[in-house]
């Protein structure tokens, strides 16, 4: 009788152990959760790691006080960052706990390189982003997809135009993917949409010759009648407009080469 007995308490023993353990786990995690949530690690510092050129410091505070809540350990680093992240000059931010009552803030802002669809602003990245700024950019224009191709097009037709001293004052790009664009001087390009590059590598090369000089010798720029439209979806030339329906210049002579000297033997 006692073994029957010994051996239905043993079950027994082993439930109530379960619920013994359960309940200290229950009762330390609850202690944990009373002990984090105490004002003694209530956060109390904020400090912008990284230095910031148009995000504010009272931008950044307004965030900190409507988003950070809880202390040291319960506060929500991803809902911190997510805010910073929606104010108009921040790319990237990081939040991370300084111990023992400090949250950093380090932040990446967006450098503008030139206005999209004359509504936002757009970075090296193809990056679209709203903000207010006074300085004179460049505007690219596109499907609103197309930001990323077409801030890499207007790096590389820049670098193309740099050797004549032409500045892309505005680039577009059309929904059916022709480019066109006008320089800095008013000189309107169109480009197409097939080997748009070549074209216009074709187009700097022979523009000294058919127009003259853009720079002297010290980078100086001069001052010479320039076409008006240059309309480059040709294969094998390209029309051009001058100004006052005047016709454009022939080809500049060639430098003349200097002859060989005289043998002397």
């Amino acid at each position: 009788m006692s073994d029957t007995t010994e051996l239905d308490a043993h079950p027994l023993c082993q439930v109530a152990r379960v619920l013994t353990w359960g309940a200290l786990v229950l009762f330390a995690y609850g202690a944990l959760s009373w002990l984090v949530a105490r004002p003694w690690f209530a956060l109390t510092t904020l400090e912008v790691k990284t230095p910031v050129a148009h995000v504010t410091e009272a931008q950044i505070r307004l965030v900190a006080e409507r988003r950070v809540r809880g202390t040291f350990f319960t506060v929500d680093l991803e809902r911190v960052r997510e805010s910073l992240e929606k104010l108009p000059w921040v790319r990237e931010a990081r939040v991370e706990r300084r111990w023992p009552d400090t949250l950093v803030v380090s932040l990446v802002e967006h450098v503008p390189l030139a206005r999209w669809n004359d509504e936002a602003l757009v970075d090296r990245e193809g990056g679209v982003f709203v903000a207010a700024v006074s300085g004179k950019l460049p505007r690219l224009w596109g499907p609103e997809d197309a930001s990323a191709d077409v801030v890499t097009a207007f790096l590389r037709l820049s670098q193309t135009l740099a050797p004549l001293g032409f500045k892309i004052d505005e680039l577009r790009l059309s929904p059916r993917r022709a480019w066109r664009m006008r320089l800095d001087s008013g000189m309107q390009i169109a480009l197409g949409r097939d080997h748009t590059d070549a074209r216009l590598a074709r187009f700097v090369a022979l523009y000294p010759r058919l127009f003259g000089p853009t720079q002297a010798a010290d980078g100086t720029p001069v001052v010479a009648v320039a076409p008006r439209a240059i309309d480059l979806r040709y294969p094998d030339g390209f029309a051009v407009r001058m100004p006052d329906n005047r016709q454009p210049a022939s080809f500049a002579p060639r430098p003349p080469v200097a002859s060989p000297l005289p043998s002397t033997t």
